[in-house]
This record gives structure tokens, sequence and C-alpha cells, in this order.
């Protein structure tokens, strides 16, 4: 794919973004404000059990960039292969993720709402990323597993509680899945106790896309006022968390609205994907035996692979942040134009039988990619938590299955409440027998 020899032009930049501004303006909308998705374009956002819609295994294999039926003359290509969503996702040349120009303001949502690292473009990105960087490096994580080994135990003990109280049913969603990633990321950055229920609520409807993006933007625009009044607090008193820490290190160097952004994207990036993973992955789990044995059993390697193949199997964040094309260009056989949208598809990526090899629609503990996967996405945009998601992962479905040996599905897998229409992908409810 031809790529730029210098960096692009501010000129050219400001003229591919009023390019899109004038589309949409056109049409008198604001992108926070559409109130339903087209057909066609909820296929990559929609699953049948565990697995993504047929439609994407055929789209990768004979159109592998496909053009989705967007409304206000908005174009958008959902690139479904490995190799061209890795292409995608490492190009930092090409491509604008910063989203703000498309919000006019009369929306439930404005462009004040919308930061944190995955819409911001570089030099902003590089400095803001530099600052929360050093808090996710292994040796730094570290300190957080015995906290999270504890939050782990108290919520087994709830699950038990619970079905104790409910002639043997619990809900593992309600009580295991959605608590331990929720309190291990408020611990992180230090939200007060009292903060927590109201915070609790806001997680899951920001993702769902079952009323378009009015309603989804809405809880965006909630749960970043709120970020932002938890920062504005502890300005004044920093608190012993990350939000706190910042405020010490950075002080007036780093203002209110990045950081409420920087501490939005922990916590929608560690938070809902988190609390999919556990209950999905306690699923695949119980299909088989031998599979909640090596789990529960298994050397550390063992589990280690239970995780990877889980991220790769399931890839929870189903599309990748949204890129803008910078200029017209050639994409893998398509003529793009400055502004266009390009998608990926990490979930269709990450059945590609060319990085997964063979059987890339089964759940293999055992398998040996071609290549890694794409769950936590890749590049400059790829997520910045995923070495606290694979802790989190790596201590709960040992202890939940050493702790309850026969844990079974208390009905159906095919009855289950899987999400229909979301970015990230989950389970409302999860009734278990222990």
């Amino acid at each position: 794919m031809p790529k730029p020899s210098v960096p692009v032009p501010g000129f050219l930049k400001r003229w591919a973004t009023s390019l899109v501004v004038r589309r949409i303006r056109k049409k008198g909308i604001d992108l926070s404000s559409i109130g339903f998705l087209p057909e066609g374009t909820k296929v990559p956002l929609q699953r049948e059990g565990t697995d993504p819609l047929p439609q994407i295994a055929e789209w990768r294999e004979h159109e592998p960039m496909r053009k989705l039926d967007l409304p206000f003359d908005f174009t958008a290509y959902l690139v479904t292969g490995y190799e061209e969503t890795r292409q995608i996702l490492t190009d930092r040349n090409s491509y604008s993720n910063d989203i703000r120009h498309l919000f006019s303001g009369d929306g439930p949502a404005t462009a004040d709402d919308v930061g944190g690292l995955g819409f911001t473009d570089p030099p902003l990105h590089t400095r803001l990323r530099k600052i929360i960087t050093p808090e996710f490096t292994m040796r730094r994580l570290a300190r957080l597993e015995p906290m999270i080994e504890g939050i782990v135990d108290r919520q087994l003990d709830e699950l038990e509680k619970a079905a104790a109280e409910n002639g043997g049913v619990a809900d593992l969603a309600q009580h295991l899945a959605f608590p331990i990633p929720f309190q291990t990321i408020c611990d992180l950055l230090g939200l007060d106790y009292d903060d927590r229920e109201t915070f609790a609520g806001l997680g899951s409807a920001r993702f769902d896309a079952t009323n378009g993006a009015a309603a989804a933007f809405g809880a965006v625009s909630a749960q970043r006022e709120f970020l932002f009044d938890a920062v504005a607090r502890q300005r004044v008193e920093p608190g012993p968390g990350l939000i706190g820490q910042i405020l010490r290190d950075e002080g007036d160097a780093i203002s209110d609205f990045d950081l409420a952004g920087l501490a939005d994207g922990v916590f929608t990036g560690g938070f809902e994907t988190t609390a999919g993973m556990i209950a999905l992955g306690t699923i695949v789990l119980l299909r088989d035996p031998a599979y909640a044995a090596l789990a529960r059993d298994g050397s550390t390697e063992d589990v280690d692979r239970v995780v990877e193949e889980l991220l790769r199997y399931l890839a929870v964040v189903q599309v990748a942040f949204p890129r803008f094309a910078k200029a017209d260009m050639e994409l893998f056989g398509t003529q793009v134009k400055a502004g266009d949208v390009v998608l990926a598809s990490l979930a269709g990526a990450n059945r590609d039988p060319k990085s997964a090899g063979e059987r890339p629609d089964g759940f293999d503990p055992y398998r040996v990619p071609e290549s890694g996967h794409l769950a936590f996405g890749h590049g400059i945009h790829r997520c910045i938590g995923a070495e606290l998601a694979r802790m989190e992962l790596r201590v709960v479905y040992p202890k939940l299955l050493k702790r309850f040996p026969e844990l079974a599905l208390a009905q159906p897998e095919s009855e289950l409440a899987f999400r229909q229409l979301s970015f990230v992908f989950g389970v409302e409810e999860l009734p278990v027998t222990l």
C-alpha cells in the first residue's frame, strides 16, 4: 500500500477533516444523534453463540475489504483478514483516530465528551501514553496481584452465598465476572467507594449499539462527566491511586480533560472487556472437562496457553477503533478517499486460518498459531491494559475451577442471553450451579 514519504501536511489533514464535516453536516446530522444502524453494518457486531456470523468468514475469503452500507453518504470499509487488519493497525501515518470533528454539539454528546488514547492522534497521543505507560509495566502490575487474588476470593464467597440463597443456582456474571475487573479498576484509579455504585451502571451502555449511536454516546457523556468530577476533586486532594499519582507527577502540565480521558480509557478498556472474558471464557472451558482440568490443575504455562487461546477465540472487542483516511489512496485494490472510515474486525482477523492455523473456528488450548492474536489490537493504539487483563484471567480461571470443581451451566448454552449488538461482546447473565 502506498504511504506518504513525509508526514501528511497540516492543510491536507484539515482538508480531510473538513470534507467529513461537510458530508455529515450537509445532511444536518450529528454522529451522536444517529438512532439506528443499517442491517449490513450490524454484521461485525453480531454473533451466533460465541462465533462471528458466517458472513465474516465469507467476506474474509472473497472480499477482505468490504464497503459497508452506512447512512448519510458516509463511506466506510470493513477489513476482515488478519494481514490486512494488522497492516491497518500498524500504519500510523495514513489514518487519524480522532472522531471529535463528527460532533456538532447538538446531540447527546459533544466533542468535549470524546477523548482518551483510542480517539487521539500523535503528538498528543504520544505524550499521554508516555504518562500512563509506566503504570502498566509488568513490574508495576506485579504489586496488584495480591489485591486481585483477594478480590477474586471475596467474589467466590459471594458466588457461593448467592447459590445457597437461590436453590443452588447463582449468576456468575453478576457475582464474579463484573465485580472483579470493576473493583480492580476502581482500586487502580483510586476512586472513592462512594463513587463506585454510580460508576458501575455506566460501563455496559456505551458499547451497546442496539439503540444506535445516540444511546451509546449518551452513556459516554455521562461517564466522562463523572470522571471529570472525580479528577477535579482529586486535583484538590490527590488520592492513592493512578489519578492521584499522575496529578502529583504532572501537576498543571496535564488538564482535567486529558486526565479524565486517560481514566476513561483505563476503565472502558479494563472493565467491560475483562468482564466479558471471564464469563465467556468460563462458558468455553465448561464445554469439555479436559479444558476445565487444564485451567484448574495445569502448570503456569498451561494456564497461559488457555488464556491466550481464549483471547484469540473470543475476541470480545469485536471491531478496532475507527481509522479515518488522511488522503486518497489505494488500499487492498480499493480506492479510498480522504475522510473515508476504515474499520478492522478483530474477531474476523483472529479466526483467519492464515494466522490461527488449522480449525480457526475451534477452541484449542494446545494451538500453535502462525502469528500472535489481535485481541488487544496492535500498533500505537494497542490496549495499554493488556497485561492487567491477562493477570486477572490467569488468577480467576484456576481459582474458580479449583473452588468449584463441579461447576456447570444451569441452562443450555443456546439459551444464554448473549449480547446481540455490541462493540464489546458478552453475556448479560450466566446462571451456574456450583
